[in-house]
């Protein structure tokens, strides 16, 4: 998607690396927010709950809530 919309184009190893971060960062965040909340090893709780305070964040950011 960001290529597209910046009318860029990667090179496969590039598209790999950046890929390979936001997958690391993803497995971090599960893992440390389900570590948190008391659910050591529990990705799915994990990224439920590192998603809701996300999207609370955001709307307190704009003002929703």
């Amino acid at each position: 998607m960001q290529q597209n919309a910046s009318r860029d184009s990667w090179s496969f190893e590039k598209t790999e690396e950046r890929l390979a971060a936001i997958m690391r960062n993803i497995h971090n965040t599960c893992a440390e927010t389900a570590e948190e909340y008391g659910a050591l090893g529990d990705y799915v709780l994990g990224a439920n709950i590192a998603g809701f305070e996300r999207v609370a964040a955001a709307m307190t950011a704009f003002g929703v809530i």
